[in-house]
């Protein structure tokens, strides 16, 4: 059975746009965002989000930097009763060409293939 899924960017999205950001303590939530997950998930949809992370490659945060941000940022969805089911991120550089890299749509065929989207 294929789900009805809901892609998100991270950066300018669900969060205020920070050039690579990886500190909790500068992520602020775009006012909204919990309200507009709630009402797709009442409706049925999964959330996945999808972001470009070339920081990583610039060597201005680690994977590990990363990891720990959104780890904290999907408990965050949590307490307000959000399941986000899950994340996929392009660690590469824009010149890297790689098929990952949004808008390239590498990220949502690795979700399409993993979760079985339609």
């Amino acid at each position: 059975m294929t789900i009805k899924t809901i892609f998100l960017d991270r950066d300018g999205v669900i969060n205020k746009e920070i050039n690579y950001l990886y500190k909790i303590d500068s992520f602020i939530f775009i006012d909204g965002i919990f309200a507009a997950c709630q009402y797709y998930l009442k409706l049925g949809y999964k959330i996945i989000v999808v972001t470009n992370q070339s920081g990583i490659s610039r060597g201005y945060y680690t994977s590990k930097d990363y990891k720990k941000l959104t780890n904290w940022m999907l408990t965050q969805f949590k307490n307000q009763g959000i399941s986000i089911l899950d994340t996929f991120h392009c660690p590469h550089l824009p010149e890297f060409n790689c098929d990952c890299r949004k808008p390239k749509p590498g990220m949502l065929i690795e979700a399409r293939n993993k979760h079985n989207i339609n």
